[in-house]
């Protein structure tokens, strides 16, 4: 059953999300199927309006503001999920709407908290999602601005245990944090991907066979981490027999690996540190 997010007194909260991109449209599709958010309580826009009128077509209770503006007046909660360099330009813009008794909430990496605290009075968050929050799983990384009201972060912190696993994450690790828990799914898609392609190259499988076998294998093995039967090291141990055919696959991968997940690292790192100089001229200019 969907519950109508409140404020103090009873009153119903007005939650808003300015752009419905990717994470935008799933952060808005998890929040409505986990319960969190009553679609009559969300506000959205988007600078392409078609990408906004899509969930309402979905969600037929949404509103769909014409302007950011209106998204901001009309709302508490405050996802901004556009661009880096746009959500500086929209915080200088709209300072003025982002008052004091609102929480304002960034949902990319290289923004940091402070920074946004620095231009509006609102209360202010990051919390980094996943495309696994749309299965209502996954984990969500949090970061609070110092002046950030403790009823705010009870309150996001309850919406998103509706749908991942929220955890507060410092800001030396949020690159990393992010890779595993936000581009984690697409790396391993990427790797699944190259596996399936790989054995219709090799053997006789056809590529529908391959794919549903590596999708139920994957959905196995998060079944088993989720029941704790077993860890990733244990799990190797128990496929892997001693002078098997697994054991000669690893032995493969092992040497095939090199650095790939280091260099992985260091390129994420890179464009974050790049996303992130230019992001502070734009703050600063």
């Amino acid at each position: 059953m969907v519950r109508n997010t409140k404020v103090e007194g009873g009153n119903s909260m007005k939650v808003g999300v300015i752009g419905t991109g990717n994470m935008g449209t799933i952060i808005i599709e998890a929040l409505i199927t986990g319960g969190a958010v009553s679609p009559s309580d969300l506000i959205v826009t988007n600078r392409t309006k078609s990408k906004a009128d899509r969930l309402k077509h979905i969600f037929k209770e949404i509103t769909v503001a014409g302007s950011p503006d209106e998204v901001i007046k009309q709302s508490e909660i405050i996802f901004i999920c556009v661009k880096p360099l746009d959500i500086i330009s929209l915080s200088k813009e709209k300072a003025s709407l982002f008052t004091k008794e609102k929480c304002v909430i960034s949902i990319t990496s290289p923004i940091q908290v402070p920074w946004l605290e620095q231009l509006v009075d609102a209360s202010c968050m990051r919390i980094i999602p996943s495309i696994t929050n749309r299965a209502l799983a996954g984990v969500s990384l949090f970061t609070f601005g110092k002046r950030c009201e403790e009823h705010w972060k009870e309150m996001l912190w309850e919406m998103f245990s509706k749908v991942s696993v929220p955890l507060e994450i410092d800001e030396s690790i949020i690159r990393v944090s992010s890779d595993i828990v936000s581009c984690g799914p697409a790396f391993i898609s990427f790797l699944t991907r190259s596996m399936i392609t790989a054995a219709e190259k090799e053997t006789k499988i056809d590529e529908t066979t391959a794919t549903m076998l590596a999708e139920n294998m994957l959905i196995g093995l998060g079944e088993l981490l989720k029941q704790k039967h077993f860890t990733f090291p244990t799990l190797q141990e128990k496929v892997c027999v001693k002078g098997g055919i697994t054991g000669e696959g690893i032995a493969v991968l092992e040497q095939e690996r090199g650095e790939m997940f280091e260099k992985l690292f260091r390129a994420t790192h890179k464009k974050f540190a790049d996303e992130a100089f230019h992001i502070n001229k734009k703050f600063n200019s």
